[in-house]
């Protein structure tokens, strides 16, 4: 684990507000948007912003405790479970969702809120090495990952990948990992991955602020824990 700083409030409540202003902007650029070229330049923007902002704000949180029932609703305001730290960054960078709703759901009913089914990538039993190596290559970005029992963020870059949770395991808090320390990621059995920053729709969503429905179909495992 790289050592990150303690948890940062203040940054994070400024971040916060930056998003808002942000978003509002860029929506209004995109209803003034007249040709596709002009949406698609908002768009792409958009992007760059999200994936620029979202990993910011996970960094916030580096040093916050974890607890099984945490529910913290900033960083180093308590502790704080899997589920509920991608929940409330999400929440905070301004998607309109409901976290306690969305942190309580199973890992691949927290993706399916935001991506529909066949943006998801489903792997069971593939050896980290090879997992970790088509991820490093992957399509830079910010997604959402669920394990066995857990659900975390992966943010891809062309450095490789950063593996950004709140930690059931040693040091039990949120961490910000790289491939070889992700020891949790290592050891899962199973791992479903969505690039959430790369679906237009999901970047419509956010410039509306249009509410996100959570996906509560299936099982509802206690992602918001380990």
């Amino acid at each position: 684990m790289i050592p990150g700083p303690r948890p940062d409030l203040a940054r994070y409540t400024t971040l916060k507000e930056e998003a808002e202003n942000k978003r509002k902007d860029l929506a209004k650029r995109l209803a003034e948007a007249r040709t596709a070229a002009e949406k698609e330049k908002v768009l792409t923007e958009t992007r760059s912003y999200l994936e620029t902002l979202l990993p910011q704000m996970m960094l916030c949180w580096l040093g916050t405790p974890w607890d099984f029932h945490g529910t913290a609703e900033g960083p180093g305001q308590g502790k704080i479970a899997c589920g509920y730290f991608v929940a409330t960054v999400l929440k905070d960078a301004g998607f309109r969702v409901d976290r306690y709703k969305l942190a309580q759901q199973a890992s691949q009913n927290i993706l399916r809120s935001f991506l529909p089914k066949e943006a998801l990538q489903v792997q069971v039993g593939a050896p980290y090495d090879n997992y970790a190596a088509a991820i490093a290559k992957a399509e830079p970005g910010v997604r959402i990952v669920g394990l066995d029992s857990h659900v975390a963020f992966l943010v891809t870059g062309p450095d490789g990948f950063r593996f950004i949770h709140s930690s059931g395991s040693k040091p039990w808090c949120v961490v910000n990992e790289d491939r070889d320390s992700a020891g949790v990621l290592a050891r899962s059995n199973y791992r479903v991955q969505g690039l959430l920053t790369g679906d237009k729709e999901v970047l419509k969503r956010w410039l509306a602020g249009k509410k996100i429905e959570v996906k509560m179909d299936g099982p509802t495992t206690a992602s918001a824990g380990k």
